[in-house]
């Protein structure tokens, strides 16, 4: 198993609303999950946010907290419910309705990795599923709330930044139709998960820091941004994707050797929406 569920890095002095998270950049592939699956260290590590943890670590020198899964996404998907079970993984469950995300294998217990490889030979026990989202899941949700509910009792509001990566080829539609390709997408469910004054002050941070921007689509959020998104409670929630390729070499999951300047760009888009809401005066609800 992962040694540990998530790590916390925490300001100095808590001056900011924002709590950074990424909850898909944990890379503890324990010996024992690694015996279990039947592809290699490489192959297993395809749906893995790979560095996003490093090009968001420096949110606590700008007063905000930042949190990181320390279990890897093949091996639980703390960006799903902890009752979006597989029941073609999973021995004892009973479909219940279409959910897309389980029909393409990617529960909270992953049966497949990326372009739909599988991951195990067969059927896993449901209580080892439990005992996954009890020692991993449960845990990274219960500090993410204590650190939002921090952060909005402090401040009169919260805002999560959910800090991902996206694979360059999807966004190969967009630059089809003679678009500009876009480096980030942010997703709001579309205006539910935050108000547009939130989402706006997001974008041009990243506008400003040079990074071309669209919103929703293809990603508009999953289960963190609809579960923790209640702007009219003061409570907003944002998506980040940034393009892989931009600072990693995708085939071999290293770094590029743009790494180190799209962090620094990232460091003043972290720096300029650990302002928002920074104060006891809260953004308007919509």
């Amino acid at each position: 198993m992962p040694a540990a569920a998530f790590d916390v890095l925490l300001p100095n002095t808590p001056a900011s609303c924002v709590v950074f998270a990424s909850p898909h950049s944990g890379r503890d592939y324990a010996w024992s999950f690694m015996r279990k699956t039947v592809l290699n260290e490489h192959a297993i590590r395809s749906s893995e946010d790979a560095f996003v943890d490093q090009l968001f670590d420096c949110a606590p020198n700008y007063g905000a907290a930042f949190i990181k899964a320390g279990a890897p996404r093949s091996f639980v998907d703390l960006n799903r419910a902890r009752d979006e079970l597989d029941p073609a993984l999973i021995e004892g469950v009973r479909r219940v309705g279409h959910n897309p995300r389980i029909a393409s294998g990617l529960g909270v217990i992953p049966r497949v990795v990326a372009n739909g490889r599988a991951i195990y030979r067969g059927k896993m026990p449901l209580n080892e599923a439990q005992e996954r989202i009890a020692k991993y899941w449960e845990p990274y949700h219960e500090r993410l709330q204590a650190l939002l509910t921090a952060a909005q009792n402090r401040h009169g509001q919260t805002v999560l930044i959910d800090c991902h990566s996206m694979p360059h080829e999807a966004m190969d539609g967009v630059a089809r139709s003679g678009i500009r390709r876009p480096d980030v997408v942010l997703g709001d469910r579309f205006g539910a998960a935050a108000s547009g004054e939130v989402v706006d002050r997001i974008e041009a941070a990243f506008v400003e820091a040079g990074f071309v921007v669209t919103r929703n689509a293809p990603f508009a959020g999953a289960y963190i941004t609809q579960a923790y998104g209640k702007p009219a409670k003061g409570q907003h929630a944002v998506q980040v994707e940034i393009d892989r390729s931009l600072y990693m070499n995708e085939q071999l999951i290293r770094p590029n050797g743009d790494f180190e300047a799209v962090r620094a760009a990232l460091q003043n888009v972290v720096e300029e929406v650990a302002k928002i809401g920074q104060g006891r005066i809260p953004l308007a609800a919509e």
